[in-house]
C-alpha cells in the first residue's frame, strides 16, 4: 500500500471512529429512553421511533463524505434513501399501532443490516470491520424476528428498543478497533 493510500485510509478511520463513538452514545441513550414507553405509541415512542431512522441517515451522510477515498459509498447512499424511507413509514405506521410500526421497522433493519454487512466486507482491510459485519448480520435476523414478533397476541416496542443496544455495543467496538488505523500515517 502506498503512503498516500495508507494516509487517507487512516484520515477515513479516525473520522469513522468519531462518528462509531457518536452512534454508541445516541443508541444507548435512545435504548434508554425507548424502554421508558415500549408498551404504547404515544408522542415520545413516536417521536423516537421517527429520530432514529433520521440518526442514521445524518451519520450515513458523515460516513458517505468521509468514506469517499476508500471506496464506493454506493451503499451507503442506499442506505440514506432507505431510512428516510422508513422514517416516513414509520411515521405512518404509528397511526396503524405497534404492529405496523414493528413490520416497518424489521424491513428496515433487514435492509440496513444487509448493507452494514456488505460496507464492513468491502472496508475489512481498514481494521475495525468485524464488529460491523456481525451487527450487519444479526440486524438481519432481528428484523425477521420484528416481522414475525408483530403478529403476537400484544406486541410492544421493547424489542426494537432493545435492539439498539448491540448495535451501539458494536459500534463501540469498532470505533475501539479502528484507533490503531486512525494512528498510522
Amino acid at each position: 500500500m502506498t503512503a498516500i493510500a495508507s494516509k487517507s485510509i487512516a484520515g477515513t478511520a479516525y473520522t469513522l471512529r468519531r462518528l462509531y463513538f457518536a452512534r454508541f452514545g445516541f443508541a444507548v441513550v435512545w435504548a434508554l429512553v425507548m424502554f421508558t414507553t415500549a408498551s404504547d405509541l404515544g408522542p415520545l415512542a413516536v417521536t423516537l421511533l421517527v429520530l432514529y431512522p433520521l440518526f442514521d441517515v445524518a451519520a450515513a451522510v458523515i460516513d458517505a463524505r468521509t468514506s469517499r477515498g476508500a471506496g464506493s459509498p454506493v451503499l451507503l447512499y442506499v442506505n440514506i434513501a432507505v431510512s428516510l424511507l422508513t422514517a416516513a413509514g414509520v411515521a405512518a405506521a404509528c397511526a396503524s399501532g405497534i404492529p405496523a410500526v414493528l413490520r416497518v421497522w424489521g424491513a428496515w433493519a433487514v435492509v440496513a443490516g444487509l448493507v452494514q454487512l456488505i460496507v464492513g466486507v468491502t472496508r475489512r482491510e481498514m481494521g475495525g470491520q468485524w464488529p460491523m459485519i456481525i451487527s450487519g448480520a444479526i440486524s438481519v435476523l432481528a428484523g425477521g424476528s420484528f416481522i414475525i414478533g408483530a403478529s403476537a397476541d400484544d406486541p410492544t416496542l421493547t424489542n426494537a428498543a432493545g435492539y439498539a443496544i448491540p448495535g451501539g455495543i458494536f459500534f463501540l467496538l469498532s470505533a475501539l478497533r479502528l484507533g490503531r488505523t486512525a494512528k498510522e500515517s
